[in-house]
């Protein structure tokens, strides 16, 4: 994460006003894939990776978000916000204060300044990571009261009803709620969860393919309307199944062939995927990293052959990790069509294997890939005083 003391320092030059900091961390998926909009499980860890939001209060009456990353500057009035995207890095933040106002919060003039280091486009979810971080900045000025769930929901409907992209909850809910050294259990129905402690020896290797995806796209959204063809196949059958959570093997087995063959293939990944997740939290809590390895493995051959959402380059990723010394589980993460690998490591050999892997991939594919060794921290939370000033960064109870 970056200093914050540096980017108080950055806001208060740039808006001569003193503000609040807080963070949002980016995530790591380790298991669970295009099963949260089909009401199943994820297991998700948040990463130590971040955006930054500082934010001031402004008698002008104006919202002015401006962006470190990409070094540009947006003012809006807050008494008649935007009531829809604009295709600019502003409508991630600006949706969350869209769906903050449509939420009966009164939105004050403020300056919002923002500031990450989650990569983009690599399907470590920087957008929830600026929409959570944007979401406690606001409400802090507003005294507005949400729990992390409920900034997770608000933060979702910004993504899908101003954004358009067509996401499910887990982004933000492990950006809200996450937990160091532990990795979380989300079940998508009802948004109960379970912390899932990961071995203190393990390290989280995240390998950037360098390729690019876009979560607003079409393959997203076609994905996804295949696993609901899937669900109301089934359901005509057995009507109390409304999500595909509900299904089961044997339904796909009586009536798969009413389906598409991607449908089918996209019901089955989805199905499976589920049982793999909740396995693989069970295995996580008794230490057997070695069935937590086959069932990452698993989840990426369904990931690529069923669901078809990998490619070239992230299978090559997958294959060339499978010997190195170390490994304990690799899959492709994320929403798919490029991104990144998560890698769990073992901790003292999580450096010789990210250089190896690189070199491996290169030679290859001929890209060189950005590796990164994480751990899994904690969930959004408002920056203390101290850690502003350039003392520890603490969490705010």
């Amino acid at each position: 994460m970056h200093d914050p003391a540096e980017f108080r320092a950055l806001h208060l030059d740039r808006f001569l006003a003193e503000p609040d900091i807080f963070a949002a961390p980016g995530r790591v998926n380790l298991i669970g894939e295009h099963t949260d909009y089909a009401e199943g499980f994820v297991m998700p860890a948040a990463i130590d990776f971040a955006t930054l939001a500082a934010i001031s209060p402004r008698g002008d009456g104006k919202i002015v978000v401006y962006s470190e990353n990409y070094g540009k500057e947006r003012v809006f009035d807050a008494v008649n916000l935007p009531v829809e995207a604009s295709l600019h890095w502003s409508d991630y933040p600006m949706g969350v204060v869209a769906m903050l106002a449509r939420d009966g919060c009164e939105i004050p003039g403020f300056s919002l300044s923002l500031w990450g280091d989650v990569p983009l486009g690599s399907g470590l979810s920087s957008s929830a990571a600026v929409e959570v971080a944007t979401a406690l900045a606001v409400v802090s000025l507003n005294g507005a009261r949400y729990t992390g769930a409920q900034i997770a929901r608000l933060c979702q409907r910004a993504e899908n009803e101003f954004v358009g992209a067509n996401s499910g909850i887990m982004d933000q809910f492990i950006s809200a709620n996450g937990a160091e050294d532990h990795a979380l259990l989300l079940d998508c129905r009802d948004l109960s969860y379970r912390l899932v402690p990961l071995p203190a020896n393990v390290a989280l290797v995240i390998a950037n393919t360098m390729v690019k995806h876009a979560v607003a796209g079409g393959e997203y959204s076609c994905r996804r309307a295949e696993v609901e063809e899937a669900c109301a196949v089934i359901a005509r059958h057995r009507p109390e199944v409304k999500f595909l959570r509900d299904a089961t093997v044997d339904d796909l087995a009586n009536w798969g062939s009413e389906m598409t063959a991607n449908a089918l293939k996209r019901g089955r990944h989805v199905i499976t995927e589920n049982l793999r997740t909740v396995a693989a939290a069970d295995a996580l809590e008794r230490g057997d990293m070695a069935e937590v390895g086959r069932l990452m493995a698993e989840a990426h051959w369904s990931y690529s052959h069923d669901f078809e959402a990998s490619c070239v380059e992230a299978d090559a990723m997958v294959e060339l990790a499978q010997d190195l010394p170390g490994l304990l589980g690799a899959r492709l993460t994320g929403g798919g069509f490029g991104g990144c690998t998560v890698n769990l490591v073992e901790r003292s050999k999580a450096p010789a294997f990210a250089e190896a892997l690189a070199g491996r991939y290169e030679g290859r594919i001929g890209i060189h890939p950005q590796i990164h060794i994480c751990h899994a921290s904690g969930g959004a939370h408002r920056l203390e005083a101290a850690a502003v000033a350039g003392g520890p960064v603490e969490k705010k109870t």
